[in-house]
């Protein structure tokens, strides 16, 4: 696929976000394999493993909103800046450079982790099932997918995820009852119950909640806002078929997810210990003990697909911030920016961040851990990045003060630097429930508006006060994510409220758009205005 799309002029725009015209099937299946990725898979089977039934059924659900609140947002983002790269580049548009190396570097960060924790998944599968080593499978794993994905970039990413979605859901359709009717079927329920605790026995366990579901639905905004994976895909598809691209992906999501997770729940009912202890290894083990050798094909073709969907993802998701926000904002400048060494800018991120990814690989972290980490960390990001694209009030200062004072509390919170019992946990408490009110109530306004989402953020804020005061410290990554939101929130709303100035946001499509300018090498017809010309009434792209 790669070799029959690949161009001998390869375009910039085309190589960071497909020219903005990707069609539905192609922007669905694309988002889905995206975010059905391996370590989602192994973390939700980790899930089920370690909370019992309630524990996928958080990671999947929760997941699956993360997709559905893209949407909304989404439609506005693309509103303002209809042909832009990376949501960085937008906030250099809108505020300027502390704000976009903000946004720029956590995505950095994010997708080197998440490319890294990919490997690990696929290096323990090739372990597990090959003669190979974990090494040699991170290995070969790396090389195949910055293959394929080099030359061509985005535009390779998305038609091969495709393919690779439809391989992934026909196989979970029928791995997954395979090794549940092999374990022992229904009745598995009856004579492993023994082996599970009473929070694990529980649909509504508490511990599931405080430690998994909560704060997956305090990083699924993160996620949504702040991760260029998504962003790029954002960019990528026709404007008009955005709500019908992310409201299919998030069903798929959510029923393959929480359908994996369900190999965790049966190893648990069944017994199973993690191969040398560590729960990376659960779903290999489960597929090698309970598959035939036809099906443990099919798993491997599951497996490596999902890993490869999100691996050329991250790739690509570091080459356009490269390009566009490293060199063609900062080093050259928009209007100076030479395509081509664009394009081999691009390219040389992905070597640098594959190499990046099998040295950090080697470590082997836990993936759950990671993941959590990531989607806390953006927190801090997430009401600074919406309110910049609402409010004409926010300023640079808001927004690059709010994100600091986010970081600045949620690392000793979220990493115990500090001994929170006593009058610091009392006042950590506080903040962390203004924090529901925050998080819920920025959910409730990208489908409803402002009205609503201030009720609704008040009325989560008093609700929860007396339960979470004096209690939620106790849980320290969800603690962690919760202040975040609502460090970063006060400040950038108070500091707003001191600006008077008023920010024009018909700026941002003036100041993003194509670099790649040349009508051949964009795909767009001669005639066709360029970004920030008028459009006469009746044109425009099918």
């Amino acid at each position: 696929m790669s070799v029959r799309i690949s161009r001998k002029k390869e375009n910039a725009d085309g190589y960071m976000t497909g020219g903005g015209k990707v069609g539905f099937g192609i922007s669905a299946a694309s988002m889905t394999a995206t975010w059905i990725w391996a370590s989602s898979m192994y973390a939700s089977a980790t899930s089920g493993y370690t909370y019992g039934l309630s524990g996928p059924i958080h990671y999947g659900l929760w997941g699956a909103l993360m997709i559905l609140l893209i949407y909304p947002f989404g439609r506005r983002i693309r509103a303002v800046a209809p042909r832009a790269h990376t949501i960085a580049e937008v906030m250099f548009a809108r505020h300027g450079r502390s704000s976009q190396l903000m946004l720029a570097g956590s995505n950095v960060l994010g997708s080197v982790i998440s490319l890294t924790s990919n490997l690990i998944a696929g290096g323990a599968l090739v372990a597990m099932l090959t003669p190979y080593t974990f090494t040699q499978g991170i290995v070969a794993i790396a090389a195949g997918v910055l293959l394929y994905t080099l030359w061509s970039g985005f535009r390779a990413s998305v038609l091969t995820d495709f393919a690779q979605v439809v391989a992934l859901l026909g196989a979970v359709v029928v791995i997954i009852p395979v090794v549940f009717f092999a374990a022992g079927g229904p009745g598995l329920f009856e004579t492993g119950a023994a082996n599970l605790t009473a929070q694990q026995k529980d649909f509504f366990s508490s511990d599931a909640f405080f430690n998994q579901g909560a704060p997956y639905i305090a990083a699924v905004l993160a996620y949504a806002i702040g991760n260029q994976t998504i962003a790029q895909r954002l960019f990528a598809v026709r404007e008009d078929l955005i709500k019908k691209t992310f409201v299919t992906a998030t069903f798929g999501y959510g029923a393959t997810i929480i359908g994996v997770g369900m190999l965790g729940v049966i190893a648990l009912y069944a017994g199973i210990e993690p191969l040398g202890g560590d729960v990376n290894n659960l779903v290999p083990q489960m597929a090698a003990t309970y598959l035939n050798p036809l099906l443990l094909c099919l798993f491997f073709v599951m497996i490596i697909g999902s890993l490869s969907s999100t691996a050329d993802s991250d790739l690509t998701a570091l080459a356009s911030i490269a390009m566009a926000d490293v060199y063609g904002q900062n080093v050259a400048g928009k209007k100076r920016a030479d395509p081509r060494t664009m394009i081999l800018v691009g390219r040389v991120t992905m070597v640098v961040a594959i190499a990046a990814g099998l040295v950090f690989a080697g470590a082997r972290f836990n993936i759950l851990d990671l993941l959590v980490f990531v989607g806390a960390m953006w927190g801090a990001l997430v009401f600074p990045v919406i309110a910049s694209f609402y409010w004409d009030r926010v300023t640079n200062v808001a927004f690059s003060a709010a994100v600091v004072a986010g970081l600045a509390v949620f690392l000793p919170v979220r990493f115990s630097w500090v001994d929170l019992s006593g009058g610091l946990g009392i006042a950590s408490d506080v903040l962390a429930t203004l924090g529901i009110g925050v998080v819920l109530g920025l959910m409730a306004f990208g489908f409803f508006g402002t009205r609503v989402a201030l009720v609704v953020g008040a009325v989560a804020t008093v609700a929860a006060a007396p339960f979470a005061i004096g209690f939620l410290h106790t849980y320290p990554v969800l603690s962690g994510s919760l202040v975040a939101y609502a460090a970063s929130t006060v400040v950038c709303v108070a500091l707003t409220l001191l600006s008077k100035d008023r920010f024009d946001f018909a700026l941002i499509k003036e100041r993003t758009g194509d670099f790649d300018m040349e009508p051949a090498a964009t795909g767009r017809p001669a005639d066709e205005p360029r970004r920030g010309e008028p459009v006469a009434a009746g044109e425009g792209i099918s």
